[in-house]
């Protein structure tokens, strides 16, 4: 291994290290975040698997890893500003109906993504791409009306993706590496007493947390000078989720000990097109497929006595992410983009919780990039997601009940996202591209 390689690992492994301040807060459909590109977010997306994202396009498609030359690394930083109410309505139960409204549920949050590539030789490409891809912050207030259903919920994921990259010839390029990830969640509500004022109902708890492996795949196409095609696989994560269950009586929480509870994260397929329509004007087109149908009923288990405990009745559907981008170079300097995007989410009126009443969504975005210098790529991005408003109905018949107390109403919510990010290239690209495949003398 050459000392530069060293080198390129070494940076690599710091800017993971970097991801571990990570706070989360969902911004694609369920507990999903896509904030893993400042010039990602503005395309909408749109072309992430096919290189639109920049170098941290390897978290949808880790074989744009051989699209850039030489040494490079991206960091992105993206502030999610979620605001969401919970109004209860008539068909809640009376005697938690005058408490109210959830109050703000949402809570701000950041969210740091990182990616490295260091080509090795003119087919061989490493890479490493670091960020949070789930997250979730709500907090509603401490006694409202839905509170035997949520009063905190906080899900908190980091994964580290090293991938090798081949370019098998001029027109295609295949990658594949391991996905590790660590998945945390915490989950709070209120525990019904009979006989007791709701506004005293003290608060049971769900935590715990998980280490585990999977991997990441994918190809791009380069028919013509111009075009590129892209597609991207992250398998799902088997995570055994080991932790412990809070119970307002101790003597409860020590007769069931320690939980555990089986949780697979979605598997995801990712397509993207770039096309080049002159020299500064490019159009992108995305799609997404995320499996969220395979999160069911979650059984958590007492590891001491092997008996069901409870279980989180998930039962999310299938999510499909649909966007398209434009970018143009005002300058030698400075690119102007801006995206739309529409997902049809996992979540609706079926399974829609006190903790996540997401719902299906509409994304606008505008961003630019500036070069600072030949090395030095500054970005930035913004988006709007505009959340249809949506019915929440727990309770007896529903996929989420506690203890047959009925809850009824609508939900608001919407989100702003502001990133920022650079890329910086440690080497002369000039100086490292690739040799002809067949030299000619």
């Amino acid at each position: 291994m050459t000392r530069g390689t060293i080198r390129a690992l070494g940076i690599a492994g710091a800017f993971a290290a970097a991801s571990l301040t990570v706070s989360s807060g969902a911004q694609a459909g369920a507990f999903g975040l896509r904030e893993q590109s400042a010039q990602g977010l503005g395309l909408a997306f749109a072309g992430a698997a096919s290189g639109g994202a920049g170098v941290s396009s390897m978290f949808w498609n880790p074989a744009t890893v051989t699209m850039r030359p030489g040494f490079a690394s991206e960091q992105s930083l993206s502030f999610i500003n979620l605001s969401a109410k919970i109004t209860p309505t008539v068909g809640t139960a009376p005697g938690l109906l005058p408490f109210g409204s959830s109050g703000e549920i949402g809570q701000g949050a950041v969210v740091p993504a990182g990616a490295t590539s260091y080509q090795l030789t003119d087919r061989l490409w490493i890479g490493l791409q670091t960020g949070a891809p789930y997250g979730l912050v709500t907090k509603p207030r401490q006694d409202w009306a839905g509170s035997p259903y949520a009063r905190s919920s906080r899900i908190f994921s980091l994964s580290f993706n090293p991938v090798i990259g081949f370019k098998v010839n001029e027109w295609l390029s295949v990658a594949a590496g391991p996905n590790i990830e660590y998945f945390r969640l915490t989950l709070r509500q209120a525990v019904p007493v009979p006989g007791l004022f709701p506004a005293l109902y003290p608060s049971g708890s769900l935590k715990g947390e998980s280490w585990s492996v999977g991997f990441t795949a994918g190809a791009t196409i380069t028919p013509a000078a111009g075009t590129v095609l892209g597609i991207g696989y992250r398998s799902s994560v088997h995570h055994d989720i080991e932790g412990a269950i809070g119970f307002p009586d101790p003597r409860q929480a020590l007769a069931f000990g320690a939980v555990r509870a089986k949780l697979n994260t979605p598997e995801k397929v990712s397509v993207g097109l770039s096309q080049e329509i002159n020299p500064v004007t490019r159009i992108n087109l995305g799609f997404e497929w995320d499996n969220w149908s395979r999160l069911g009923d979650i059984g958590i288990v007492s590891t001491a006595l092997g008996v069901p405990v409870s279980q989180l009745p998930l039962r999310y559907k299938d999510s499909f992410f649909y966007s398209v981008g434009a970018e143009y170079d005002w300058s030698p300097n400075l690119t102007l983009r801006a995206g739309l995007a529409y997902e049809d989410g996992p979540i609706d009126v079926s399974n829609r919780s006190a903790r996540l009443p997401d719902n299906d969504r509409f994304i606008v975005s505008v961003g630019g990039s500036y070069r600072w210098s030949e090395k030095l790529l500054l970005t930035a991005s913004y988006a709007h997601l505009f959340l249809e408003r949506s019915r929440l109905l727990a309770g007896p018949g529903r996929d989420y009940n506690v203890g047959n107390i009925p809850l009824a109403a609508y939900t608001d919510a919407s989100a702003d996202v502001v990133s920022v990010g650079f890329r910086y290239q440690w080497d002369a690209p000039a100086a490292v591209a690739p040799a002809p495949l067949v030299r000619k003398y």
